[in-house]
């Protein structure tokens, strides 16, 4: 299986990079990942405000697609995501919605085994591995990597994780796809700016379909999640909910109002992050509520 490894990274999406890599569709690979800190901190005696980081949220990349076309979708089916053996969560007054509680600036390092991030030897959660950075070159300009945006990016949505697939806009011929900034543990919302920052290996597949999106569209057993990121958590809402409303509509040859009222029947407002430089939020949308995949050949 073809591995992409991680020393080849970007640190903005951008459609002037050239490929660091090129794969096949319906190609299986697997891509190796840094941290959001690119690897930098590795003890619990190195603060953040201390540690000079060069490039925050590497992503591996960009993976050229070949075949896939510009105004197309790509589907990247993620099948294994593998950790490190510890990851880092660091902490800084000012950090996060309640920073002007944290008076003291710390590290944690914290093992991860056996499907368990430990906090204490009887402190232990679940883990839950995910990708928090995954994204395309958008159609214009360049977005640094710890930005998400309609091109994908830093989505910091715990859904996109093994077993889910998460469909991009194709904005450029190939995709120019990247991603990194793994957690092994993250909460909607991402709610004092950190998951469990770890670095890892995915393996994956891409597939295309020739229908075009305008945002990222996560799938997972049960749902089709709309991924709208925008300045202040109101626009990204009404981006998100008119998105959500006109595929319903399309989906089950609706009028806009009866649209609109199954959406408040039966769909989920969610909250992906709130503390990167743009809001994300999902409108989750039953798959037993369409008569089809959103997604055919």
């Amino acid at each position: 299986m073809n591995v992409l490894k991680k020393e080849k990274f970007i640190a903005s999406f951008s459609a002037t990079h050239s490929p660091a890599y090129t794969v096949e569709l319906n190609e299986t690979f697997c891509v190796e990942t840094f941290d959001c800190y690119g690897g930098a901190i590795t003890s619990e005696k190195q603060l953040r405000k201390e540690v000079q980081i060069d490039h925050l949220n590497p992503a591996t990349g960009p993976i050229y697609i070949n075949g896939l076309k510009e105004k197309e979708t790509l589907c990247v089916e993620i099948i294994k995501i593998e950790t490190e053996a510890f990851g880092v969560m660091v902490l800084y007054p000012g950090m996060g919605p309640l920073g002007k509680h944290v008076d003291v600036m710390d590290t944690r390092i914290l093992p991860v085994r056996d499907g368990k991030v430990i906090f204490r030897d009887d402190l232990q959660i679940e883990a839950n591995p995910m990708i928090g950075v995954i994204g395309t070159a958008p159609k214009i300009g360049e977005v640094k990597c710890e930005s998400p945006g309609d091109h994908g990016g830093n989505l910091d949505t715990k859904y996109i994780t093994a077993g889910s697939k998460v469909y991009l806009p194709v904005f450029h011929d190939g995709g120019l796809l990247a991603l990194g900034d793994l957690h092994a543990a993250m909460g909607d919302g991402e709610l004092n700016g950190s998951g469990v920052e770890i670095g890892g290996r995915v393996t994956m597949k891409a597939t295309s379909f020739q229908q075009e999106i305008s945002m990222p569209i996560v799938e997972t057993d049960t749902a089709y999640m709309i991924v709208a990121s925008d300045e202040t958590l109101d626009q990204a809402i009404e981006k998100g909910l008119e998105t959500a409303v006109f595929t319903i509509q399309k989906q089950l040859s609706l009028s806009y109002n009866d649209a609109y009222r199954l959406l408040s029947a039966v769909c989920d407002l969610q909250i992906s992050q709130i503390v990167n430089p743009l809001v994300t939020v999902r409108v989750s949308i039953p798959k037993s509520l369409l008569k089809q995949p959103l997604f055919t050949s």
